[in-house]
């Protein structure tokens, strides 16, 4: 399908004291919300906003601030499973429609050594949860339950079913 990405200018607000799950509808929302108000709806197309949150003792991690805190999250996250949302909304000229993917990831125990060289890379910069599962991040996992494109951020089979309701995805 044809697709233009629109950088969405809306914040990403810290807790909201709401959660996880109504957390990462409401910023996927307000992606969504905020870029079809400044660049409008396509005529037969739509806007989709995403987020995702990675949730561990039902509190979202959000993204680390600096070396620090990813390694914090990081060390929590150690040889324990946690839970990846990912909200999608889709805006179209008939409203709205949105879904939730919920997939759980199990980590490996991570040594001082492994930790060392997942923060030297980088990818935790701007991740949820300071991990990218499909880059390097990949080797700091054990497992994983449900739809791994959820983990990634945009949960494709969720998307199709949005897209086909709508009319814009081939039946």
């Amino acid at each position: 399908m044809p697709f233009r990405v629109v950088a969405s200018g809306e914040p990403e607000q810290s807790d909201q004291g709401l959660p996880a799950a109504e957390r990462v509808m409401a910023h996927a929302r307000g992606k969504a919300r905020e870029v079809a108000g400044r660049v409008g709806v396509p005529g037969g197309g739509g806007v989709l906003g995403a987020d995702t949150e990675v949730v561990l003792d039902g509190r979202a991690l959000g993204k680390a601030a600096g070396p620090p805190e990813a390694r914090a999250m990081l060390v929590a996250l150690s040889g324990r499973a946690h839970q990846v949302m990912s909200g999608v909304v889709l805006i179209t000229e008939r409203g709205e429609s949105e879904a939730l993917a919920v997939a759980e990831v199990r980590f490996r125990h991570l040594d001082d050594a492994l930790l060392d060289w997942y923060l030297a890379q980088g990818e935790w910069q701007g991740r949820a949860g300071a991990y990218a599962i499909q880059g390097a991040g990949g080797a700091l996992v054990e497992s994983v339950t449900g739809d791994p494109s959820a983990i990634v951020g945009l949960p494709v089979g969720d998307v199709a079913s949005l897209l086909r309701a709508e009319g814009l995805f081939p039946a």
